[in-house]
Formats: C-alpha cells, structure tokens, sequence
C-alpha cells in the first residue's frame, strides 16, 4: 500500500506532513525544521506495515531539501511503529 506526504503547514522555517494512505488515512507524521546550517527531521509512522514505503518518500525528500542549502547538516530522529529507524543519505549514515 503506497503512502503520500499530505501538507499540514508549509513555511520557510518548517515544514509539517501528515502521512497519508491511498484512501487519505492518517498513518502518522513528519515534521523538517530548518536552521541556518541545520535541518532538524521528526517524524513516527504508526503502521509498521507500509514501514520501507516510508522509507521511500522521506528520504528524497530529504536530499531534495539538502540540495537548496549546500552544506547543510541533517539530524534525524525517525520511528516506525516504536522502532527507530535510520535514513541511508548522502547526509546520514545507516547505524
């Protein structure tokens, strides 16, 4: 089942995305907070099932946000379900 990011708040300093699926049900959340030098990502998603579909849109969108501020760094702190997981990115290392 693919997931999509659906808007709550947009702005330069943060954006919020509820985690949606195809029938528009919330899954969970994300949250990209912006610094000079840093970029802040919090974010849970509930059903562990749609987990690797996650996965799949919140890290390039994460390289695409990296992209308009060279240099940036990005600190993330990611669950799904109550397991913590780890981006493998360009910024990121996976632990």
């Amino acid at each position: 089942m693919p997931v999509y990011f659906s808007p709550e708040v947009i702005t330069p300093e943060f954006h919020v995305l509820n985690i949606v699926d195809s029938k528009d049900k919330a899954l969970g959340n994300v949250a990209f907070l912006f610094d000079e030098k840093k970029m802040y990502v919090y974010g849970i998603l509930e059903d562990e099932e749609v987990g690797a579909d996650f996965k799949d849109i919140v890290t390039p969108y994460i390289k695409g946000l990296s992209k308009a501020k060279p240099g940036i760094e990005v600190y993330s702190c990611l669950y799904i379900g109550c397991k913590k997981i780890t981006l493998n990115t360009d910024e990121e290392e996976e632990e």
